[in-house]
């Protein structure tokens, strides 16, 4: 008997083998259909049902072949193994500077994410996904510890236009630079005036940047010196219920900027 990895070979090796036993296990398929579905010829069609009848994963059924309960098992877990091979692909490059300990999702959510990357050409990428975002957005909840000048001046510009709705949590030495620079103090000011704004403050290390952005999750991802590397955004209903929790805990673990001595008057 073939070992698990053996079975697991044959199957990787032929598209034809995994296309086939995937429709299969979705519905039943004559053998016309299986043709005309994968582009395969009959040859190679009759070898693939042969071999799928040898290991007991797919049966007759009159004139169609249908997956029985261990095909479906097989190419369940098949399909899962894809696309989690897949998500890692489209991670590697970013991976070692993801918060993954803040992380409590399954990063499968992010196979249909976003990924914008820095290049020659747009050094800024994942900075310019973001204020595209942030131009177009009702509310705006985000646990960062960065604030920088364009974020704050879009998030200035709409709340005091009554356009925007925003509440954030900066670690302490982002709301200290603000304060430092006359021009983004001014722009803290103006942001703090409105009703539609809030900001508190967290004193201990605020290893994530993350904003819900109306429905839609963005992640700064950076490296140990702090240097943008990647921006991720995605709507995935599981990765916006981690957004809210999550801010919605530093919120609730964070002070007002008065009581953690912060003063612009």
């Amino acid at each position: 008997m073939e070992s698990a990895l053996e079975e697991i070979e044959f199957l990787a090796l032929s598209a034809n083998r995994v296309e086939v036993l995937e429709l299969l296990a979705e519905d039943g398929h004559t053998r016309t259909e299986l043709a005309a579905a994968t582009g395969a010829s009959q040859a190679t069609l009759g070898r693939i049902l042969s071999d799928f009848q040898e290991r007991s994963w797919i049966r007759r059924d009159g004139s169609q072949y249908v997956a029985t309960a261990t095909g479906q098992l097989v190419a369940s877990g098949f399909t899962d193994l894809k696309d989690i091979v897949e998500t890692e692909r489209r991670l590697r490059e970013v991976v070692d500077y993801l918060p993954t300990t803040e992380l409590s999702f399954d990063l499968r959510r992010l196979a249909d994410a976003t990924i914008t990357t820095p290049s020659q050409t747009r050094p800024n990428a994942p900075l310019s996904r973001l204020l595209e975002l942030l131009s177009n957005a009702d509310d705006v909840r985000t646990v960062s510890h960065a604030f920088n000048e364009q974020t704050v001046s879009i998030v200035q510009e709409r709340t005091t236009a009554g356009e925007q709705t925003f509440r954030g949590v900066f670690s302490r030495p982002a709301i200290e630079a603000l304060i430092d620079d006359p021009e983004l103090r001014d722009r803290l000011e103006a942001l703090l005036s409105t009703d539609e704004a809030a900001i508190r403050v967290r004193d201990g290390a605020v290893p994530l940047a993350v904003m819900l952005i109306d429905d839609v999750v963005y992640l700064l991802v950076r490296d140990e010196q702090g240097v943008l590397r990647a921006s991720i955004d995605t709507d995935d209903a599981a990765v916006r219920s981690w957004a809210r929790e999550t801010i919605d805990d530093y919120w609730s673990n964070a002070a007002t900027l008065e009581a953690a001595g912060f003063s612009l008057e």
